[in-house]
């Protein structure tokens, strides 16, 4: 596989509301790799020449004025990378098969260290019909989200609040016509968490995954990962990681939507 790619420009764009509601320019960082027919980078390989290859410093200048444009504002993290896909394939051309993009911001999610939007996006000949192009290939990734709660089953684990650092990766469904709102979901999910109280990590971990991935008919799968820095004396941090599918929560009865978050967190077992 032969790939070039530019990791981590730092731009300031807009792309919907911050943590705070308001809808301004943000920092964000963008990642782009150019996925290319096999045995592409041959040519520059035997040659030694840039201008075999695909040229990342003129990538990375189209990218970046993509997004700092003045008249530019984009809708979402989901709108700015579908554009920096499209701008990416546009400048490489038919030597490209197919387009990740990352944007990561550290401004969007409250009490999470960073937001990142993962898109694939390929590249189809003109000829192929609109419904032939993948409208997701979309997955969100929620880092180092910092939650404190009562958990554990040791009595002095029952007297104070202890941090759970917390990862949540969903996976967008390819067909989906309208993304999950995260900020929103994250935010739910901190308050109802912090409120209630768990003997078990596993407990803990499973709450979050089944509330997010009822929580929009877009979501596909959700993983979430969870440590506890305070539980062992001479460990690192303990942790457990779930994965499923939101179809593993379909026949539970109604599904509701995000606004009954807090009706569904409530049903799940605290301890008082």
């Amino acid at each position: 596989m032969d790939v070039v790619y530019v990791e981590a420009i730092e731009l300031s764009a807009t792309i919907g509301s911050d943590w705070w509601g308001r809808v301004r320019p943000q920092p964000i960082s963008v990642s782009v790799y150019l996925h290319l027919k096999p045995s592409h980078l041959d040519i520059a390989g035997t040659t030694d020449d840039v201008a075999d290859s695909i040229h990342y410093g003129h990538l990375c200048k189209s990218i970046t004025a993509l997004a700092q444009d003045p008249q530019a504002s984009f809708a979402s993290a989901h709108d700015l990378a579908r554009q920096v896909a499209e701008a990416a394939i546009s400048f490489a051309g038919d030597v490209v098969t197919y387009v990740r993009v990352i944007i990561g911001s550290s401004k969007l999610i409250p009490l999470a260290l960073t937001f990142e939007l993962e898109m694939v996006v390929h590249n189809l000949p003109p000829s192929a019909s609109e419904s032939a192009s993948p409208a997701g290939n979309v997955r969100a990734r929620v880092n180092g989200l910092t939650l404190a709660t009562i958990i554990g089953v040791n009595p002095p684990e029952r007297e104070a609040k202890q941090r759970v650092i917390t990862n949540i990766t969903i996976v967008e469904k390819d067909n989906a016509t309208r993304s999950p709102d995260y900020p929103r979901l994250i935010s739910q999910i901190a308050k109802d968490i912090e409120a209630s109280s768990y003997l078990t990590l596993e407990k803990f971990v499973y709450e979050i995954v089944r509330t997010a991935c009822l929580s929009s008919q877009a979501v596909d799968t959700v993983t979430v990962h969870a440590e506890k820095p305070s539980a062992l004396s001479f460990a690192s941090v303990s942790g457990v990681q779930i994965t499923r599918p939101r179809d593993a929560f379909i026949g539970e009865g109604h599904i509701p939507n995000l606004c009954a978050l807090p009706e569904l967190m409530r049903t799940q077992s605290t301890i008082a």
